[in-house]
């Protein structure tokens, strides 16, 4: 082999060699945008199941003393994915890695998990209504102030998404099932804008 066939196969694994680092690079580059996408859809199948067993309604929808959380909307908002523990099974589900104002997982499905959840809960998702919104990243800022815990009514106004989470977007299923990766949600369109007529709980 000459010189000139040495520096060719040199040459080449360095192509492969910077074309596969680029590849790894890229997907370790969002992990959480995949954790967060994996977390909701489960989230929805876990609605989904609780419905089956509550007359097709969400825990939203159906009085505490029927095993919902009707009751607890604006109060306990943490206690709409309580009610659901048996259908979600871990709590780590209600968990994104890159929430920054959590540190940890919730353990358990009693109080540890009452400032440990990362998304928010559509109030008004219901399976005859594909384009309701049913869960999120609750990472939320409405004309540059943070949403705090509590209702949101999103007929008046729009969100976008803080930087640290993902990136000013955000995960959110819809009540049809679908996960999509917005930058805006509310009542005002553009570009990127996901138009919704919900409430959200934010926990």
């Amino acid at each position: 082999m000459n010189l000139f066939e040495v520096m060719v196969v040199i040459s080449i694994t360095l192509i492969v060699a910077v074309v596969l680092l680029s590849a790894l690079a890229k997907s370790h580059r969002h992990p959480s945008r995949l954790w967060c996408a994996n977390n909701l859809k489960q989230v929805d199948l876990a609605c989904r199941i609780w419905a089956g067993d509550n007359g097709d309604k969400y825990p939203p929808e159906v009085a505490v003393t029927n095993g919902g959380a009707r009751e607890w909307i604006g109060v306990e908002n943490w206690k709409v994915f309580q009610v659901m523990s048996n259908e979600l099974s871990t709590p780590q589900i209600l968990f994104c890695r890159q929430d920054e104002l959590r540190s940890t997982c919730a353990t358990n499905f009693s109080d540890d998990l009452k400032d440990k959840i990362s998304y928010f809960v559509g109030l008004e998702a219901k399976e005859n209504d594909p384009q309701a919104l049913l869960s999120g990243d609750a990472n939320l800022v409405v004309n540059g102030t943070p949403v705090s815990s509590g209702i949101w009514d999103l007929r008046t106004c729009s969100a976008t998404w803080t930087k640290a989470r993902h990136d000013k977007s955000g995960y959110i299923v819809m009540a049809d099932g679908s996960i999509q990766l917005a930058t805006r949600i509310g009542s005002i369109a553009a570009a990127g804008t996901i138009i919704a007529t919900n409430r959200l709980a934010i926990p």
